[in-house]
């Protein structure tokens, strides 16, 4: 088992050796933690699909260190994608651009196009600016569970996979970026998050598309991801007395994740969530987590508002129940 370390110069210093020695390095940012390579170094983004056991047609987001940095990963680069940058940048939203020809196969599995980050994390931002280079770092957990919101997490995830793990305490957004292709004729939100729909349009002044499509854009498309272990559903309030009583007839040991909802029956784990949106998102993962850790026979998750407000975390729930 590798250790945590706290973040200060020396750390910062050692994991830059780490990545270019072609090793991998946890990495805290405002979203989740980064399972972090150098990205201009096939062996070593290999790594990270071995540590993570994911497919390697998954494309991963390479982190950088300033805007002018786009244009050593992006060809052909739009004037949009400056102006995104310039008003959300550092900052959780990922940009899909025409990648360079340079860019190793393996960042962007197979296809012609590459997703690019400023991280708005002080330590992700030391780090990018003494390697110099890109990271790739999709989040640092196994394929399709809960992704990591503290440094802890990635212990418990990927144990001595990862040579480094630096401690930068608990991710201050919660869930992963918004995602917006910005290759094609038309802006297409291929994954959302924090930086909403109506926020991406009020700087683009145009019309972003929902993408439709099922091929694997970016990171995050599946069906099944941010996924519990133990059985995770998703129930409405009026639903839940009903589901409950059918649950404790089959003896099913249950948790919830509550949005308004207060059983009465003190067997029944219960997690209060925050009502106020952004405080759901940053404690919607470590939730998940802490109620997969008690071995239980079922997890409930209470229906949060279905509006634009909330599809981030409407989008994570849909994939991480059944």
């Amino acid at each position: 088992m590798k250790s945590i370390v706290t973040p200060d110069t020396n750390a910062i210093e050692k994991a830059v050796e780490v990545l270019k020695q072609g090793g991998l390095v946890a990495i805290p940012t405002e979203t989740v933690y980064g399972l972090g390579a150098d990205a201009s170094n096939p062996d070593a983004i290999k790594k990270i699909f071995a540590a993570k056991g994911r497919p390697e047609n998954h494309p991963l987001i390479v982190h950088i260190g300033n805007i002018e940095q786009l244009n050593d990963w992006a060809l052909d680069i739009p004037d949009s994608a400056f102006r995104l940058a310039k008003q959300f940048w550092p900052g959780p939203l990922t940009l899909i651009l025409k990648k360079r020809p340079e860019v190793p196969l393996e960042i962007t599995g197979g296809q012609d196009t590459v997703g690019l980050r400023i991280p708005n994390n002080p330590v992700a931002l030391a780090l990018l600016k003494s390697f110099g280079g890109g990271i790739a770092a999709p989040s640092a957990n196994r394929f399709k569970h809960i992704s990591p919101t503290s440094a802890h997490h990635v212990l418990e995830e990927l144990g001595s996979a990862v040579d480094l793990i630096l401690d930068g305490g608990s991710c201050t957004v919660g869930v992963e970026s918004t995602i917006i292709d910005l290759s094609g004729s038309q802006p297409r939100l291929l994954r959302p998050g924090h930086i909403s729909i109506s926020d991406l349009e009020s700087v683009l002044k145009e019309k972003v598309c929902l993408d439709n499509k099922s091929e694997i854009r970016s990171p995050g498309m599946m069906e099944v991801h941010y996924a519990p272990t133990t059985q995770t559903l998703l129930c409405s309030k009026n639903q839940l007395p009903a589901l409950l009583k059918e649950l404790s007839e089959k003896g099913k040991t249950v948790g919830i994740l509550s949005y308004q909802y207060h059983p009465t029956n003190k067997n029944i784990t219960v997690i209060k969530m925050p009502e106020l949106q952004t405080q759901y998102a940053q404690f919607l993962y470590a939730s998940l987590r802490e109620m997969d850790q008690l071995n239980l026979g079922v997890i409930i998750v209470e229906q949060p508002p279905q509006n634009e407000a909330w599809r981030a975390v409407n989008d994570r729930l849909s994939k991480a129940t059944v």
